[in-house]
């Protein structure tokens, strides 16, 4: 672990959580905190990328760490659009869409992890059809098919991630795969917090959990690219 890189994300993480329970002009707070704590995050990725500096690392290191930072970059885009004055919610939720399609890119592995992938595949279709069926009456007519599109692909990516870290092949159970996995199942208790809070009526210390686990997803998922 180190300082001189995670102090600064810490800083930024808990100030957005932060400036997320206050009001009027405490609020700038949280608009720069919030997507600076990506951004962070995102920054981990870069010399895993071979992006900057220039690295040496495999091609196939390369292909998934970028894959990762697109990822990171769509998700500073819907960090942005959820945050605006005005309901940006469908944008926020298309740039979430594309982040963890390029997260599925990424972990594409899981594909071939054979009895993981079902697995996983059952756990998170349970999970997601549970959440599904409890917000379902909650949800407007308009947000219907979006949110069902989302969770279908959130699930899968989650799904995936599960999966290469349970599979047995060479690519199973490595420091990276379980970083991965973890960053993944952390996503989804995020999404999934933000959804009862957004339609069930609110749910306490949402912004807490929400921004904890999104952040910790993030990260985890950033330090999956380090040893990919």
């Amino acid at each position: 672990m180190s300082l001189r890189r995670d102090v600064p994300i810490v800083l930024a993480a808990v100030a957005a959580i932060i400036g997320a329970s206050l009001d009027g002009d405490g609020r700038w707070l949280h608009w720069i905190a919030k997507p600076l704590a990506t951004l962070l995050i995102a920054s981990m990725v870069l010399r895993s990328a071979g992006l900057w500096p220039a690295t040496d690392a495999p091609s196939a290191n390369r292909t998934y760490a970028r894959a990762i930072l697109l990822g990171m970059a769509f998700s500073c885009i819907g960090d942005i659009a959820l945050m605006l004055p005005f309901d940006a919610f469908v944008p926020g939720l298309i740039a979430f869409l594309l982040a963890h399609l390029c997260y599925i890119v990424a972990f594409r592995a899981g594909f071939g992890a054979g009895r993981g992938l079902i697995l996983a595949g059952v756990l998170l279709a349970l999970f997601a059809g549970t959440n599904l069926a409890g917000l379902w009456p909650l949800l407007p007519n308009a947000l219907r098919i979006p949110v069902v599109v989302y969770v279908v692909v959130l699930a899968l990516m989650a799904t995936l991630a599960l999966a290469r870290a349970w599979s047995r092949s060479p690519i199973g159970a490595t420091q990276g795969t379980r970083w991965a996995a973890i960053g993944a199942v952390l996503f989804v208790i995020s999404d999934s917090v933000l959804a009862w809070d957004r339609f069930g009526g609110g749910l306490p210390a949402a912004s807490l959990c929400i921004l904890a686990t999104y952040y910790a997803a993030q990260y985890c998922i950033a330090r999956s690219a380090e040893s990919a």
